[in-house]
Parts: C-alpha cells; sequence; structure tokens
C-alpha cells in the first residue's frame, strides 16, 4: 500500500495545480444539467480537501476552486434558461427528465428566490434550479444576489468537514502531519470516506433512478 501512497502524495505535492482543477472541474460539472445528476462532485471535492492539513493543498485555494466552479456552472446554466426560456426546458437533453424538470418548477414556484440558495445543497435538482430560474424569467440580480451566497455556504459544507476531520486525526490521534505513518493513516480515512460517501450516492441514486430519470 504504501508504495502507491507515496506517489499519490508526492505527485499532488508537486502539482498542486491539478488538484485545484479538479475542484474546479468537480464543482462545475455537478452544476451542470443532467451531467450533474451522474457526476459524484461532491464526493471529489471532500477527499482532495482532506489533503490540505498535510499541507500538499492551501485550504483558500481550494475553496476559491470549489466556489468558482459552482458559481460558472450555476451560472452557465441561468444564462442558458434566462435566453431561451420555458422552450429550453422541453428540448434535449431536458426533455429526457421530465420529472426532474417538473420537480425543479415545483421546488422553485414554492420557495421563490429562496429556491436558489436551498436546492444548492439538494442534488439532484440542484443541477436544475438555475436554468429553471432563468426560463421562468428570474431577474439575474435577484439570482446573483442569492446564488453567490448559496455557493459561498455550498464550498465551506463541502471542503470543511474533510480538513477538520483529517486536522482531528493528527491532533487527538497523534499522528504528524509529515511523517509517512501519519500520511498512510490519513489518505486511508479520505479513501475510506470517499467509499462511503460513493456507497450513499449510489444507493441513492439506484432508489430514485426509476422514479427521476426515466
Amino acid at each position: 500500500m504504501a508504495s502507491y501512497l507515496d506517489p499519490l502524495i508526492n505527485f499532488v505535492s508537486a502539482h498542486p495545480w491539478l488538484a485545484y482543477l479538479t475542484v474546479f472541474l468537480a464543482a462545475l460539472l455537478e452544476a451542470v444539467p443532467v451531467v450533474g445528476s451522474v457526476i459524484p462532485g461532491s464526493t471529489i471535492i471532500l477527499a482532495l480537501s482532506a489533503l490540505v492539513p498535510g499541507g500538499e493543498l492551501t485550504l483558500q485555494w481550494v475553496l476559491l476552486a470549489a466556489a468558482a466552479g459552482a458559481l460558472l456552472g450555476d451560472g452557465s446554466a441561468f444564462w442558458t434558461g434566462h435566453r431561451t426560456q420555458r422552450e429550453i426546458l422541453n428540448t434535449w437533453p431536458f426533455a429526457n427528465y421530465p420529472r426532474l424538470v417538473a420537480q425543479s418548477e415545483t421546488f422553485f414556484q414554492r420557495w421563490g428566490t429562496w429556491a436558489v440558495f436551498f436546492a444548492r445543497f439538494v442534488p439532484p435538482i440542484r443541477a436544475f434550479v438555475p436554468v429553471t430560474a432563468g426560463a421562468l424569467g428570474m431577474p439575474p440580480v435577484r439570482f446573483y444576489g442569492v446564488n453567490v451566497p448559496a455557493v459561498v455556504a455550498w464550498a465551506l459544507a463541502h471542503v470543511l468537514p474533510g480538513v477538520l476531520a483529517v486536522s482531528a486525526l493528527h491532533r487527538y490521534a497523534g499522528f504528524p502531519h509529515h511523517q509517512h505513518t501519519g500520511k498512510h493513516l490519513w489518505i486511508l480515512f479520505v479513501f475510506g470516506a470517499a467509499i462511503v460517501a460513493l456507497g450513499v450516492w449510489t444507493l441513492r441514486r439506484r432508489r430514485t433512478g426509476k422514479s427521476a430519470f426515466r
């Protein structure tokens, strides 16, 4: 196991920009309609954020990458809906997911402006609400007034748990940040957390797949 972990840690240490790019793309793709329903972006961000306590990545850059990706993804979806109006909701690929589109419209009509905020934390409609908001004529100023705080809160909620969990492992379990034993243990912890998160995501998708994705 050590022969695989050390090269991984060393690679991330030598190429942190690639990790930041991965966080950015994970957040971006998770915000893209349809694509965001199948991309486990949150799991990827959680796993990479756990590299912060060891010094391989910097907290502010991980947060910035996650927030920038989510903001660009949400903004692109919103402007697509804003320019095409309701027509976009009846064309491909949205026409293949009528139930998700209907759920997004219902969610938006129920919560109004706050739907943009709450949807950031509710997969899979997270990827559909921004385009729905644009298609239903929500003013851009109002959208960004809610979306920006939502993205910041979302980024903090996805990055800080991994950072705090691994920091607690170092502090309370007595494992130093920069010794091989400590590195191995916290990277195994990250893999374990990622596997659990992926398992939960898979089970959730199987349970909702028949009703939401047909």
